[in-house]
C-alpha cells in the first residue's frame, strides 16, 4: 500500500504545480522544449514541468536612479549629473528574448545617452532648458529600448552639481545682472519723473491762471509749517512789467 501511495503523491505534487498564479500586472513568457510558445496571464495557468518552461515579466513602471555621470558640456564645464528614469516593459516577449536583462540593459544605456547627449549642450542650455533636455533624453532613450519591448515614459534630470568656481562666478554673474536691472529702473523711474515735470510745465506754462493757483498753493503750505514767518506774496506781472521796462531802456 505504502508502495502505490508514493508515486500517487508525487502525481498530486507535479499535478499542483503545474498551475501557477500571475497577478495583474504580470505576464508569463511560456518556452515549450526551449522554443518560445507564448504569452500567458494574468490569473491561473498551466505550465507543464519538463516541458514548458515560464519567465515572469512584470509590467509595471520602474522608476530608476541613474547615478551620477561626470559630463563635460559644449563650453567645456566639468559637472556632474544624475537623473531618474520612468519606464515599463510593453512587449513581454521581446524584453525576454531580445536582451539578456532588460532593467540592467536600460540603466547602462540611460547612462551613456546622458553622458552623450548633455555633452552637446552648453552649461547655460543645461540650467535653463531643463524642459527640452528631459525631452530629449527620452526620445533617444526610448528609441533604443524599443527593440527590447520598453517604452520610456519620462525622463528627469535632477541634480547638476558645479565645482565651487563657477558657483562662485555664477552668483558674481547673477548679483551683476541684478544691479544692472536696478539700475535701469533707477533711470527709467527718473526719466518718468522728468517727463512728467515737463509735462505739467507745459500745461501750467500754456494756462497762466494755473501757475498763480500753484503759487498759493504753495504759499498755503510753507505757512502751515511754520508760524513765526511771514510770507508775502507778490503778483507775477510785476515781474513782468520790470522785465519790459529793462528792455525798452536797452
Amino acid at each position: 500500500m505504502d508502495f502505490l501511495m508514493t508515486p500517487l503523491v508525487l502525481i498530486a505534487l507535479l499535478a499542483f504545480s503545474m498551475f501557477k498564479v500571475l497577478r495583474e500586472y504580470e505576464r508569463g513568457v511560456i518556452f515549450l522544449l526551449g522554443r518560445y510558445w507564448k504569452v500567458k496571464g494574468p490569473g491561473i495557468i498551466v505550465v507543464v514541468p519538463g516541458i514548458q518552461k515560464m519567465v515572469k515579466v512584470s509590467l509595471r513602471t520602474v522608476v530608476m536612479d541613474v547615478p551620477p555621470q561626470d559630463i563635460i558640456t559644449k563650453d567645456n564645464v566639468t559637472v556632474k549629473v544624475n537623473a531618474v528614469l520612468y519606464f515599463r516593459v510593453v512587449d513581454s516577449k521581446k524584453a525576454i528574448i531580445e536582451v539578456e536583462d532588460y532593467l540592467y540593459a536600460t540603466s547602462q544605456l540611460s547612462q551613456t545617452t546622458l553622458r552623450s547627449v548633455l555633452g552637446q549642450s552648453t552649461l547655460d542650455d543645461l540650467l535653463s532648458n531643463r524642459e527640452e533636455i528631459n525631452a530629449h533624453l527620452q526620445k533617444v532613450i526610448d528609441e533604443q529600448t524599443e527593440p527590447w519591448g520598453v517604452k520610456v515614459a519620462n525622463v528627469e534630470v535632477k541634480n547638476v552639481d558645479l565645482p565651487q568656481e563657477m558657483q562662485r562666478a555664477l552668483a558674481k554673474q547673477a548679483e551683476a545682472e541684478r544691479e544692472r536691472r536696478a539700475k535701469v529702473i533707477n533711470a527709467q523711474g527718473e526719466f518718468e519723473a522728468a517727463q512728467k515735470t515737463c509735462d505739467a510745465a507745459d500745461l501750467i506754462g500754456a494756462h497762466p491762471p494755473a501757475l498763480q493757483l500753484r503759487f498759493f498753493q504753495t504759499l498755503l503750505d510753507l505757512s502751515s509749517g511754520d508760524g513765526t514767518h511771514t510770507y508775502i506774496p507778490i503778483p507775477f506781472d510785476l515781474f513782468d512789467a520790470l522785465r519790459n521796462k529793462g528792455k525798452k531802456d536797452d
